[in-house]
């Protein structure tokens, strides 16, 4: 019995039929620029977005949104709506823009947890601020990068493609190929040619329902310093596995848990590998951090750590991330 397959040219037309209507202009007037000329996120006073709940609920990127004083917001069909920034996670480059309107077209959410190396994606936007629903499509080129603007932003965790994402497209979805919005589309690495990348939306959907709740824009925080474990750092250190999260010392005499955080509470120690949280196990392509960014604030979780060469279980409840880290 043959495989089946899909087949890419049908599977992008299709794809752009049902979401392209869901997939909005984002006009900002009187934008300054956050990151400083040359960075690796685009500079540009259009972007896109994508509408995630028919109330008029668009999720976007902070860079298209942040400094400007007046947003439009423009339909598939034509029409316009004055819109307001909800909330920005300057974390992930994300923001939610809230519209005045209902029963508007949206597009599903999928999981980005599943995405594999290889496997088709297509890319909805305005790029370069002028052609508004550009389709592009493309491959999963790699998982878990991590890149740092000239603005000093650490972005971590991104979907890179080869799908082009152009200035314009930020904010646009990044889609399977059953169309369902596996990312969003945030950057271009401006030294090299046809690379894109975009924020997984597993590490969007947790902002996106505070938004729907009236809730602020929070990320989870557990306390901890560590460092990722590869095959590297097991050697140097005779570590008993070659993945998860070392926790350890801080800088200049710091505590490696902060004193009363929910690790702390939790009874991690200096020392700890944790190794999964509710489940999902910490490796090279689940990092720690973008584990917890897919956890809302106050959630109480499972971790499994190793302890003296013992499988240890923890439940914490996560607590708030700080506004100054």
């Amino acid at each position: 019995r043959q495989p089946v397959t899909i087949d890419e040219s049908s599977a992008t037309i299709d794809v752009a039929a049902r979401v392209s209507p869901a997939v909005v202009r984002i006009v900002v007037g009187g934008v300054t620029d956050p990151n400083g000329a040359g960075g690796a996120i685009p500079e540009t006073g259009v972007g896109s977005g994508v509408v995630y709940d028919a109330a008029g609920w668009i999720l976007t990127n902070r860079h298209v949104v942040e400094g400007g004083e007046s947003l439009e917001v423009e339909l598939k069909d034509g029409r316009t709506f004055i819109g307001k920034v909800y909330g920005i996670d300057t974390l992930t480059d994300l923001a939610i823009v809230k519209i005045e309107a209902s029963g508007l077209p949206t597009a599903a959410l999928g999981s980005s947890d599943a995405l594999k190396v290889g496997q088709l994606v297509i890319a909805i936007g305005s790029p370069l601020g002028t052609y508004s629903n550009s389709v592009t499509s493309g491959i999963v080129s790699a998982k878990g990068r991590a890149i740092t603007t000239d603005g000093g932003q650490d972005l971590t965790n991104l979907i890179q493609t080869d799908a082009a994402i152009n200035p314009g497209n930020s904010g646009g979805p990044l889609l399977d190929a059953a169309g369902t919005v596996v990312g969003v589309n945030t950057a271009i690495a401006r030294d090299s040619t046809g690379i894109g990348f975009a924020i997984p939306i597993d590490i969007a959907r947790p902002i996106m329902e505070q938004a729907l709740a009236g809730e602020k824009l929070a990320r989870p925080y557990l306390g901890v310093v560590y460092r990722a474990i590869d095959v590297q750092l097991a050697t140097e250190e005779k570590l008993p596995v070659e993945m998860g999260a070392l926790v350890i010392p801080g800088q200049n005499g710091a505590p490696g848990v902060v004193a009363g955080g929910p690790a702390q509470v939790a009874g991690l120690r200096e020392g700890d590998i944790i190794v999964s949280i509710d489940g999902k196990a910490i490796d090279t392509e689940h990092p720690l951090d973008a584990t917890l960014s897919q956890f809302a604030p106050g959630r109480a979780v499972t971790i499994e750590i190793l302890r003296d060469g013992a499988t240890v279980s923890l439940d914490v409840t996560l607590g708030t991330r700080p506004a100054d880290l």
